[in-house]
């Protein structure tokens, strides 16, 4: 079996972490299956969202340390592996990126979680950073983007003492946006990938485009950045359809747009 499942559910790619043995600790080849599935899913226009879970009852407690990659220096056959791109330090998938989080979300797991744009939890979750206690630091993104996600003092708490947060203080602050049930967190991810799929694909793709490159520049030059990209999706063939659907009281069909 693949460290990293892709399946497809029509217009939604369903990716899960598959090491339930390891708490689907992050493999070199799980990260392989990452950079090549973020390039489906950008390079394919029937993919319109895709889910981010975990096998089992772990999401994932980040790198496996008992292999010790990431503290390692590259051998040959580790350097072609875009370790940065795969966990989504240096890439934003074009596509919406829905997390359903179903246990343990530790590590280089919380860190590739900061990069989804939708998130939910089970209640029995926990989140946390946990790599101080060790001698490491939380390097893969969670220094920049945490303290942009949730209040500053407790982003600072999780970096500095490496103490989780509950699933209900996570979205409390929040880090998730949907609180379920255990076992219903695919059944919410579903739901929402249903509703984000049948919405006008150029919007969507623009739309996330536009947050994720305006970040937290000058509100000058980000709305430069909005600007180009609400352009491109203004008399397109996708907001065409979408005001005459409207106009003629039917359900929009934005099927091979």
């Amino acid at each position: 079996m693949s460290d990293l499942l892709f399946e497809r559910e029509g217009p939604t790619a369903v990716l899960t972490m598959n090491r339930p043995e390891r708490k689907n600790a992050l493999t070199l080849e799980m990260l392989r299956g990452f950079h090549e599935a973020w390039d489906e899913i950008d390079r394919n226009d029937a993919i319109r969202v895709a889910i981010l879970t975990g096998a089992g009852s772990d999401y994932s407690v980040g790198g496996d340390l008992s292999d010790g990659w990431m503290v390692r220096v590259p051998g040959e056959g580790e350097r072609k592996v875009q370790v940065t791109e795969a966990l989504l330090m240096t890439r934003s998938v074009s596509k919406p990126l829905i997390a359903a989080v179903n246990g343990p979300c530790l590590g280089g797991g919380c860190e590739m979680l900061q990069q989804t744009d939708i998130r939910v939890a089970e209640r029995s979750a926990t989140f946390g950073l946990p790599e101080a206690k060790i001698g490491l630091i939380a390097g893969a993104g969670s220094t920049v983007r945490l303290k942009r996600q949730i209040p500053y003092t407790k982003a600072m708490e999780m970096i500095l003492t490496g103490e989780p947060l509950t699933a209900q203080e996570a979205y409390h602050f929040g880090l998730v946006g949907h609180l379920v049930e255990d076992g219903r967190g695919m059944d919410r991810a579903r739901a929402l990938a249903e509703r984000v799929a049948a919405n006008g694909p150029l919007a969507v793709r623009n739309a996330k485009a536009a947050v994720i490159a305006s970040g937290w520049l000058e509100e000058e030059t980000a709305r430069a950045v909005e600007r180009r990209l609400v352009t491109e999706v203004i008399g397109s063939a996708d907001a065409r359809e979408g005001i005459t659907a409207f106009r003629e009281k039917r359900t929009p069909n934005f099927e091979g747009r």
